[in-house]
């Protein structure tokens, strides 16, 4: 009896160590063929399809990485102190084993599938793993990096299928992506406000005038830059219609809520969990995309 029991436990154990839920981020592989207009072709998506596994492969390798080298902070974190290798209901050497193997599927799979996009994807790994041994301890790189991380993702997408990739698309993944890495690091500073434990060293580097400042900045800019986007003659011309810039509604009524989440509700930690729970965001994710899908295919 104990053997059935534990079996499924080390298997959940397994799952919350590789973090499955992240996967969504590289969901932005696919962003270039269906901006492209070329969503239908079946070949382009197993392509993508196979490059996605493979990032998310090397995607989990990272955050073992990450969670091995954070043990000792994260048994101080609330949330993160349940993590496997932090409430020790996995081994770090277990850990280093799969990590391996997972790096190794992930890097062989993106090499069959195109040369430059492995480069891209090195290009990822030796980013966080710079990150995870010196580049978190840097203010503002810190988040940087995690935005460049996102950017990576949609050159992926776009060497894998042969894909040309807008500039604008470009520069609004990492607008983006950098205000949720600042909403995340405003969550290590209410935690480190609330019990007086630094969760990181460089929430040192922080406080909350300064990040809820930068995440202004960040949410202007990025809906300015969206407006610009669905209004550029380029675009207009693309589509065929002058009524892109109605999109943008959801993207104004998108970033409202996430500042609702952090700065109200105090509820910024995982931007990860407050797309896949938050009914609010999940509504208005799918208008944005139903929305984009019927000017581009319709």
């Amino acid at each position: 009896m104990p053997e059935t029991n534990t079996t499924p436990a080390t298997f959940l154990q397994v799952l919350k160590l590789l973090r499955p839920k992240h996967y969504i981020k590289n969901l932005f592989i696919f962003m270039p063929l269906f901006f492209a207009g070329q969503f239908s072709d079946l070949q382009q998506l197993t392509k993508l399809f196979f490059a996605f596994l493979a990032f998310s492969m090397c995607a989990s390798a990272i955050y073992i990485l990450n969670d091995s080298r954070d043990i000792t902070e994260d048994r101080l974190h609330p949330k993160k102190k349940l993590r496997p290798l932090a409430a020790g209901t996995i081994s770090l050497q277990t850990a280093i084993v799969l990590m391996i193997l997972l790096f190794v599927t992930g890097v062989l799979t993106m090499g069959y599938l195109s040369l430059h996009a492995l480069g891209i994807l090195g290009l990822y790994l030796v980013l966080n793993i710079l990150y995870s041994f010196f580049l978190k301890h840097v203010s503002i790189l810190d988040v940087t990096i995690i935005a460049v991380g996102f950017v990576l993702r949609i050159f992926v997408g776009a060497i894998v299928t042969d894909t040309p990739l807008s500039q604008w698309i470009v520069i609004m993944t990492f607008l983006l992506a950098l205000f949720l890495a600042l909403a995340k690091r405003r969550d290590g500073v209410l935690i480190y406000l609330e019990t007086k434990q630094k969760m990181r060293k460089v929430i040192k580097d922080y406080n909350l005038k300064f990040v809820e400042g930068a995440m202004m900045i960040m949410s202007s800019v990025t809906v300015v830059a969206y407006i610009l986007y669905t209004t550029s003659t380029e675009v207009v011309q693309r589509l065929d219609s002058e009524y892109v810039y109605l999109t943008a509604l959801y993207v104004i009524l998108g970033v409202l809520r996430y500042m609702q989440l952090s700065l109200l509700e105090n509820n910024s930690g995982s931007p990860t969990d407050l797309v896949l729970k938050d009914s609010f965001l999940i509504a208005v994710i799918l208008g944005w995309i139903l929305h984009f899908a019927a000017l581009i295919y319709f």
